[in-house]
């Protein structure tokens, strides 16, 4: 091949490469949310069914919008409330089975769907799951002091957690599975992109936990494939004396309830 032939081939092959790499943002950008967020909508009439006791709760925040919880119940008189705001897939169906990790340490736990989740309507935004959390402690407030409140976030939910621990005083934060903050772990996910100008999610744990003046405690497995460890491990150094990160060796994403490790450090915190 010439030098002018090759000269040709490589500008088409450019031509080509950035082409493929501008479609690539393009449709990563318009589909973030559906790789973000995986609801599983439930009919306005769905009836729950849970083997501890629970009460369903719809929380108004406007004409049209109308969010769905469940207030799952310990038996006898109640210590507090953890506020438990769930992961990025489907609805509260899947994360009840958790609920005992809470309860048998003598805690309400309210867990919310966020919107277009579950039988909660509304359209989700970032502005609207710090809103609907700022509902939820307003619910919890009518029953407990903030020193009773135990906010408790899990995957996507930590940094809704840590925003609102932030801004409102309460009992411990707890995080499961947190990230430094979304364009961290996106990327790791997509790194020939310029994720921090895509993203419509940011999500900043790392900028909420300076402002969190309540105890925390991070669980994080090293073999999680969904948030790398080293993307929770580094808001450690936003931690105050008392604060505690907690390495499950081995855990994964979705499984650290399965660990001896993680029951007995929740346990201890919970019981403080």
């Amino acid at each position: 091949m010439d030098k002018l032939n090759m000269k040709k081939y490589f500008k088409k092959f450019a031509i080509w490469a950035i082409g493929l790499y501008l479609v690539g943002g393009i449709a990563l950008y318009f589909v973030q949310d559906k790789l973000l967020f995986h609801p599983e909508v439930l009919p306005a009439n769905y009836q729950y069914k849970f083997d501890i006791p629970f009460q369903e709760i719809l929380i108004p925040v406007n004409k049209k919008v109308k969010l769905s919880a469940v207030l799952f119940k310990t038996s006898g008189r109640a210590r507090g409330m953890v506020l438990y705001f769930h992961g990025n897939a489907k609805n509260i169906n899947r994360y009840a089975q958790l609920m005992p990790n809470f309860t048998r340490n003598g805690y309400d736990v309210l867990i919310l769907d966020y919107r277009e989740f579950g039988k909660s309507t509304g359209e989700l935004t970032e502005a609207a799951l710090y809103e609907d959390a700022l509902l939820m402690y307003k619910v919890a407030r009518a029953r407990f002091a903030p020193w009773q409140i135990v906010l408790y976030g899990r995957s996507i939910g930590t940094g809704i957690a840590a925003q609102l621990a932030s801004v409102r005083d309460c009992k411990r934060l707890i995080l499961e599975t947190p990230y430094y903050n979304l364009e961290d772990v996106a990327s790791s996910s997509a790194p020939i992109y310029p994720v921090g100008m895509m993203l419509d999610y940011k999500l900043p744990t790392n900028e909420f936990l300076p402002k969190v003046t309540a105890p925390i405690t991070i669980f994080h497995g090293t073999n999680d494939n969904t948030v790398p460890y080293g993307s929770g491990k580094k808001l450690e150094e936003f931690f105050k004396k008392g604060d505690e990160f907690v390495t499950i060796k081995g855990g994964r994403h979705n499984n650290l309830n399965d660990y001896p490790l993680f029951h007995a450090k929740l346990d201890s915190v919970l019981k403080q």
